[in-house]
């Protein structure tokens, strides 16, 4: 199955609280999972907007930073993120990213459960 990018869904929203808005567009739907996730979003960060800091539980998440510089929260430590870095997110913790740049950041998001 090929999906072609013109076909993709896309939104552009306030998330977790965070600051400005993020775009997304959905890579893959949620019923393409067979139950084994719900989440694969190519995400874009205009700068000083950011995703609210909050809790996965019964699944994670990972980031792959493409493009931009982030503060990633960690469970409360604050770390710079850059292209090809990748963070983790297990099931009971906590995170969130901002976009503390000057350019837009884009990372792709993947939630699969634990």
């Amino acid at each position: 199955m090929i999906r072609n990018a013109k076909e993709r869904v896309t939104s552009v929203g306030v998330k977790f609280g965070g600051p400005g808005e993020t775009w997304l567009a959905q890579l893959l739907n949620p019923d393409e999972f067979g139950n084994k996730g719900r989440l694969f979003n190519h995400n874009v960060l205009k700068p000083g907007c950011g995703l609210g800091k909050h809790r996965h539980e019964g699944e994670f998440e990972v980031y792959y930073i493409l493009k931009g510089e982030a503060l990633y929260n960690d469970n409360g430590n604050e770390v710079t993120v850059r292209p090809g870095d990748v963070t983790i997110c297990p099931s009971g913790e906590e995170h969130g990213i901002l976009n503390t740049g000057r350019e837009d950041v884009e990372f792709i998001a993947l939630i699969l459960f634990a």
